[in-house]
Order: C-alpha cells, then structure tokens, then sequence
C-alpha cells in the first residue's frame, strides 16, 4: 500500500507541475522576470540562454526533496521530489529538445499529441499573440484541430 501511495504521490506533483508551469509562465516569466524569459522569445540559435536561470530555479525544490527525502528518510519528501524532476525531465525533453532543437535529436518523429502541443507553443512564441499555457499539455483546441483534420 505504501509503494502504492508513493507512486500517486510522484504522478500527483509531476501532474501539479504541470499548473505551476503555467502559472510560473504566465505571471512570472511574462511579468516581473521578463527580463530573463524575453531572451527565449528571440529565436537565434544560440545554446544558452537567460531563460535557463528558470531551469535551476525549478530544479532547486526538487533537489532539496530528493535530497532531505533520503536523508531523513521521508517517503513524501522523496516521492514528491522524484515527480517534479520527472516533470522538469519531461520538460527539458520536449521544450528544449524537441520543440526548440537546442540539442539536434528527437527531431525524426511525430505524432498528432506533439504536432499539435507544439504548434500551440510556436504560436506563444509568435510575438502578435502571447498565449500564455503550460508547457506539455496544450489548449484543446490545438488537439481538436489535430485530432479532427485527417
């Protein structure tokens, strides 16, 4: 039953992380620290970028929960610390390597879940529209127009 719990608890805070990207996306990264996300709007090329400072900043609780969940030993604190780095590793697969190709792999595949996930990113990018949302799960619509066009 405890393995059981656990394993809700990772699926629950990579599930949860999902919302604080929006919400950390939305009013923190399009508000007061602009200045280290606006970098990421202006698609050059280059590897690194201001907008990585984000990636430590969201690794940071997780490090700390895996870390002191081993340590004490603390099975919440372990698992909830194993969900949000499943999250940022999902993250980072997708985002950075998939969608933006800063890393040239993944790019060979597709299916109607990624064409329309990332459409939907791309569109945020476009500096007319701004749409603010999470980073793997999308509007519906984006899924409707996928799901529907073939």
């Amino acid at each position: 039953m405890n393995l059981i719990f656990n394993i809700v608890l990772v699926i629950a805070a990579f599930l949860f992380m999902e919302f604080v990207a929006w919400f950390t996306h939305k009013f923190v990264m399009h508000g007061f620290l602009w200045v280290l996300h606006k970098d990421h709007h202006i698609r050059d090329g280059r590897k690194v970028e201001w907008n990585d400072v984000f990636a430590i900043m969201f690794a940071l609780p997780s490090i700390l929960l895996i870390y002191f969940g081993v340590m004490r030993p603390d099975n919440i604190m372990l698992s909830i610390g194993i969900g949000i780095a499943l999250y940022g590793f999902s993250y980072f697969m997708f985002h950075d390597i998939y969608v933006h190709q800063r890393i040239k792999i993944l790019s060979g595949f597709s299916n109607r879940y990624l064409r329309a996930t990332v459409k939907a990113h791309k569109e945020h990018h476009n500096p007319k529209a701004h749409y603010n949302f999470g980073f793997l799960i999308a509007p519906f619509k984006y899924y409707r127009e996928e799901f529907h066009s073939k």
